[in-house]
C-alpha cells in the first residue's frame, strides 16, 4: 500500500503498508485510541462516526465508517476530540449543547456536535437538513437544535479555519505519494483501468464501503479516484449542462436547484449530509441500482451517458445502459466519465416514496418530463426506479400521452399501458400491486400539479 499523509486533528499522520480497505473509523479507535467517534451502523445511516474533513475544495462532514484511509491523503480530518481547541477551550457549539442540555445518553453527541461544528464553520443554518443525518433516540432534536441555533451566530475558532489551508502543503510534501492506485487524471485512470480491468472504482465509497462493512468482501485491487479533478468539472452552459463523474451529489444539488427544484428536492433527500458529500452522480449510475434515484430524473431530462475506455470515449442515451438487473452496457475497464443533458425550460416532476421521508431507499421513483402546447402533450419523457430491476422509461404510457390532450380523460385511457412498461416485483419495501399503482397514481399527481393544485404532502392542508 502507497504512503498516506493527512492531517489529524492538526497534526501530520503518515502511515503505510496500510490495508486500502481499512477504514477510518476502525483505524481511530483501534489504532489511535481516538474512541470518541462511536460505530452504530457501520453503514452510513446513523451519523454516530460522522468526522470533518477539509481539503482545497472546503471542509464538509463523512462517515467515517465507510472512508477508507487512502481517501485521506493531502486531506485534514478533525475528529470530535479535534472539535475543540489544543488547549482544551470547547468549540462554541460543545457549550451550547451543554446549555441547552443536548445530550442523553451520549453515544450519538460526538457526530452532532461534528455535523454542527462543520456547519457553524460553513455558515449553515438549515439545520433541520445538516442533521438529518445524525440520528437521535433519545434526547429528540429540539435541544440540538436549539443549541445550533444558539451558537450560530459565535466566531468560527481559528483551529477550524486552519485546515482548509494546511492541506495543500502536506500533499506537496507526500513525495509522490499518489502511485498507481490513486491516478489524478483521467488519461491515467484510462490507462490503469483498461490495464487492469478487475480493479475496483472507489470514487466516494458509499457503496463499495458496505461491499466491505457489511458483505464482507475484500476486492484484491482498487483505484480510488478522489485526486482526478478533470471528473469533478460541472458546467451549465447555455445549452448543454455537462456534469462529471466524480462531481458529488451536495455538488450536484447546489447547481441543478435553480434549473430543476424538484430533482434538488430529490436529491436534498437522497442519503445524509454526510452520504451527499462523498457520492458521486458517476458511481450512483455506474453501480447499475434499479432503485437508485438519479438515474430516472436523468432519463427524464434526456441525458447522454458518456463513457471511455483507454483512449475511446463513446455516448449513450443513459436509459440504454442499463441491460438487466445488475448488468450494464460497459465493457471492461471502461468508466463513466461525465453526463450532459440539454438545458431546458423547468417541466421536471420527481416523486419519491419510501417508509421514510428523508434518508431512505426508494419504494417506487418516478420523474416525469412532460411538455404541453395548447393542451396537448407535444413530448412525455417518463421513467421510474422501483418498478423493474433497472431504471427505465415508460415508454408505452408516454406514446398513450403523445398528441392526446393533456387531461385526466387522457391519464385514465393510459391505465392499461402501465402494464406494458412494467412487470414490478414485490418485496421488504412494497408489492408489486402497490407499485404499479402508485406509479398511475403519480402520473395523476403530476396532472393536477401541473393544474396548480396543491399535492406536496409537506405543504398541503390536513
Amino acid at each position: 500500500m502507497r504512503e498516506i499523509v493527512f492531517l489529524l486533528n492538526g497534526e501530520r499522520v503518515e502511515l503505510n503498508g496500510v490495508p486500502a480497505t481499512r477504514t477510518l473509523l476502525d483505524w481511530l479507535r483501534e489504532d489511535r485510541g481516538l474512541t470518541g467517534t462511536k460505530e452504530g451502523c457501520n453503514e452510513g445511516d446513523c451519523g454516530a462516526c460522522t468526522v470533518m474533513v477539509s481539503d482545497g475544495n472546503g471542509t464538509r462532514t463523512l462517515n467515517s465508517c465507510i472512508l477508507f484511509l487512502p481517501q485521506l491523503h493531502g486531506k485534514a480530518v478533525r475528529t470530535v476530540e479535534g472539535v475543540s481547541g489544543p488547549d482544551g477551550s470547547l468549540h462554541p457549539v460543545q457549550k451550547a449543547m451543554i446549555r441547552h442540555h443536548g445530550s442523553q445518553c451520549g453515544f450519538c453527541t460526538p457526530g452532532f456536535v461534528v455535523s454542527m461544528a462543520c456547519a457553524h464553520k460553513n455558515g449553515k443554518r438549515d439545520f433541520d437538513v445538516q442533521l438529518a443525518g445524525n440520528l437521535c433516540r433519545c434526547t429528540g432534536y429540539a435541544p440540538i437544535v436549539r443549541a445550533a441555533e444558539d451558537a450560530a451566530s459565535e466566531p468560527v475558532p481559528n483551529w477550524i479555519t486552519e485546515d482548509c489551508a494546511l492541506p495543500v502543503a502536506v500533499t506537496r510534501s507526500a513525495n509522490g505519494a499518489a502511485s498507481g492506485l490513486a491516478p489524478e487524471s483521467a488519461d491515467e485512470l484510462a490507462a490503469l483501468y483498461a490495464s487492469h480491468p478487475d480493479a475496483v472504482l472507489v470514487a466516494g465509497a458509499t457503496d463499495v464501503g458496505l461491499t466491505v462493512t457489511k458483505a464482507l468482501k475484500e476486492p484484491e485491487r482498487f483505484l480510488f479516484l478522489g485526486g482526478i479533478q478533470d471528473l469533478k468539472a460541472i458546467d451549465a452552459g447555455p445549452k448543454t449542462v455537462r456534469i462529471g463523474a466524480m462531481a458529488t451529489f451536495s455538488e450536484v444539488g447546489d447547481m441543478i436547484g435553480d434549473m430543476h427544484p424538484d430533482l434538488g428536492e430529490l436529491i436534498r433527500r437522497f442519503g445524509s449530509v454526510q452520504v451527499r458529500n462523498a457520492a458521486t452522480i458517476g458511481g450512483n449510475i455506474a453501480n447499475g441500482s434499479p432503485v437508485g434515484d438519479s438515474p430516472p430524473a436523468l432519463i427524464a431530462l434526456g441525458t447522454t451517458l458518456h463513457l471511455r475506455r483507454g483512449n475511446d470515449r463513446r455516448d449513450l442515451p443513459l436509459e440504454d445502459f442499463f441491460l438487466d438487473y445488475g448488468v450494464q452496457d460497459r465493457a471492461p475497464g471502461e468508466f463513466v466519465e461525465a453526463v450532459s443533458f440539454p438545458r431546458q425550460a423547468d417541466r421536471l416532476k420527481c416523486y419519491k416514496l419510501s417508509k421514510r421521508f428523508d434518508q431512505d431507499i426508494s419504494a417506487v421513483c418516478g420523474c416525469f418530463n412532460i411538455r404541453v402546447q395548447g393542451g396537448t402533450v407535444e413530448e412525455a419523457r417518463i421513467a421510474f426506479g422501483g418498478m423493474a430491476g433497472i431504471p427505465k422509461r415508460a415508454r408505452h404510457v408516454e406514446d398513450a400521452l403523445s398528441g392526446k390532450e393533456w387531461s385526466e380523460a387522457t391519464i385514465r385511457a393510459a391505465r392499461d399501458a402501465w402494464e406494458k412498461d412494467f412487470t414490478p416485483l414485490t418485496d421488504l419495501r412494497a408489492s408489486a400491486a402497490y407499485r404499479l399503482e402508485a406509479a398511475r397514481n403519480l402520473l395523476t399527481r403530476a396532472f393536477l400539479e401541473d393544474q396548480g393544485t396543491e399535492t406536496n404532502v409537506l405543504e398541503a392542508a390536513p
